[in-house]
């Protein structure tokens, strides 16, 4: 394998799960030919978040090695809602939820991708010009036995949950999108290989050379348990304000960090590793989480916004003395929420949940720098952020 080649390899598996089939990949790259590297996402919010830049991120590496992406919106599989990684049937969403999010879509994700080398689809440009025939010759090509393979259909069936038979449709749906895009290369997350390995078995079926599917592990949010949500309210959106995003990155713990540099900052390799080393030797995880934060904010937004941004932290964070060490909690909310006066106490930042609320009435108590005063105030499941209580009293609270 030529320099040139084993160089490549290393950019596209770096971050990746799993590269199906990784000799397939290897002899598509000795043949010199551009690539048509493709991945979905349906519009089911108004905005993209951090979590989404994981497959755009990989998108803009194999752009930057010559290839083609292929940025697919699933305005008609919006429509049937993936189920993939679910316990239960998700909603469907309106036609005008679904347009309003896909224009979004399209105008977001060129903070990230070269326009030159992007082609934005509609795979409702196929699928609204197919018959109800059509629909069922393309169900014809897989077994119910086949689909139950899926870990959460299989799930879902031995618990006795029900499965809608639309659902069976959309890894068939997915699938045939990449028939109809011949697609070299699928991206998608790990809750997504299965649909993915569809789309290589209907490309087979169609005469086509079946697709090489590359996973991304799924971004954890900022409480760094599950996955980055916007319905669980723990995610980063990329439309935000630089204070906003450069306040919830700081926020995320210094575990996570490493994480988020893995997936999210465009360093190479070993220029993390040197990162790891400073922490190992004594540097301050804070300074090194300031480089992610600019590094993430002058993406989408510029260099003078994430110096700005910074500045603004550190002044808000000045005014309460924050210090290099402050001790991290997780605590288990209780249907979805918990009070805040509960969380200052189980943080031991109170004695009691009625010293809490005395400290609250009094002004003492921050989050994220911001006073509070509200006694009756909840957080809800997945915040993550730095509590203050006096001057001298910390904690980055995570609450599940």
């Amino acid at each position: 394998m030529s320099d040139n080649i084993e160089q490549a390899l290393q950019i596209i598996k770096r971050g990746a799960e799993d590269v199906l089939v990784e000799e397939e990949l290897i002899d598509r790259l000795k043949e010199g030919q551009k690539l048509r590297v493709k991945a979905g996402f349906d519009p089911t919010a108004p905005d993209l978040h951090l979590g989404h830049t994981v497959l755009i991120n990989k998108m803009r590496q194999f752009q930057e090695l010559g290839h083609q992406a292929i940025f697919l919106i699933g305005d008609f599989t919006g429509r049937i809602g993936d189920p993939s990684g679910r316990n239960a049937t998700r909603p469907p969403m309106t036609d005008a939820d679904i347009e309003q999010n896909a224009q979004t879509y399209s105008e977001q994700v060129f903070k990230v991708l070269d326009p030159e080398k992007t082609d934005i689809r509609f795979n409702s440009e196929w699928f609204n010009k197919k018959s109800a025939a059509d629909m069922i010759k393309l169900a014809a090509q897989y077994t119910v036995a086949r689909m139950l393979e899926r870990d959460d259909f299989n799930k879902r069936f031995a618990s006795q949950h029900s499965i809608v038979i639309h659902e069976f449709l959309y890894p068939l749906v997915q699938g045939y999108d990449s028939v109809a895009l011949q697609s070299d290369v699928e991206l998608g997350g790990t809750d997504q290989k299965f649909n993915l390995l569809v789309g290589r078995e209907l490309q087979k079926n169609a005469g086509q050379a079946p697709q090489i599917v590359l996973t991304m592990p799924l971004l954890e949010g900022r409480d760094g348990v599950q996955k980055m949500s916007k319905s669980l309210d723990n995610y980063i959106g990329i439309t935000e304000s630089p204070d906003e995003m450069f306040g919830k990155i700081m926020s995320i713990s210094d575990e996570l960090m490493w994480r988020y540099f893995d997936l999210l900052s465009f360093h190479l390799s070993s220029e993390i590793e040197k990162l790891r080393k400073q922490v190992s030797e004594g540097a301050n995880p804070r300074d090194i989480k300031f480089l992610l934060a600019q590094e993430i904010i002058e993406r989408f937004h510029s260099q003078a916004d994430a110096e700005q941004a910074k500045e603004t932290f550190i002044a808000r964070f000045r005014q309460g003395a924050l210090p290099d060490e402050i001790p991290e909690r997780t605590i288990a909310s209780n249907d979805g929420d918990i009070a805040l006066v509960q969380v200052l106490k189980i943080a031991g930042l109170t004695p009691s949940t009625s010293d809490a609320g005395r400290m609250i009435q009094q002004g003492a108590v921050k989050i994220d720098g911001e006073k509070v005063e509200d006694r009756a105030l909840k957080l809800d499941s997945g915040y993550a952020g730095v509590i203050q209580v006096g001057k001298r009293r910390f904690a980055r609270v995570t609450i599940t």
